[in-house]
């Protein structure tokens, strides 16, 4: 799956939602850009980032605005945490870099979520491409991710 249409196909096949799939004339790439994109606060656009877990892929959700703590989140999960490279992150996701979706990825990968995205009535997340996003609640983001809240900063 390398495209939006490909999140929106698993979601509609494994959990029967209809995903709002939005393409963007401009990038998405960034956070920032995605909030131009569509209108929101930065804190409303999710980061679904690959990170090494003990050299094992572990998926973060983030806040647009927030880095993530590797030293904090190493802590929770009990491991040592690394950013992934883009090899490790298109082979566990199935996706390059700025276009990762917080599910539907080529092999089930274990997730966390950041707590700060709870506190919106919304999110954006990336839909398979730097171009195409999408909306949702968080505490739905949540569910279908399987996502572990934490705090990352």
């Amino acid at each position: 799956m390398s495209t939006d249409k490909g999140v929106a196909r698993f979601l509609e096949r494994t959990v029967g939602l209809d995903l709002d799939v939005r393409e963007m004339s401009e990038t998405t790439h960034t956070a920032a850009e995605a909030a131009a994109a569509v209108g929101a606060p930065v804190e409303a656009i999710v980061k679904s980032l690959v990170f090494a877990l003990d050299g094992e892929p572990l998926l973060i959700l983030v806040s647009g605005p927030n880095r993530v703590d590797t030293a904090l989140v190493g802590q929770c999960v009990d491991g040592v945490l690394d950013k992934a490279d883009a090899q490790m992150v298109k082979e566990a996701s199935g996706y390059s870099i700025g276009g990762v979706p917080p599910f539907g990825h080529t092999t089930p990968l274990r997730c966390l979520m950041d707590e700060d995205l709870l506190a919106l009535e919304t999110v954006w997340a990336a839909a398979g491409s730097a171009r195409a996003v999408f909306p949702m609640s968080p505490q739905r983001l949540a569910e279908i991710s399987s996502a572990e809240i934490v705090r990352v900063h």
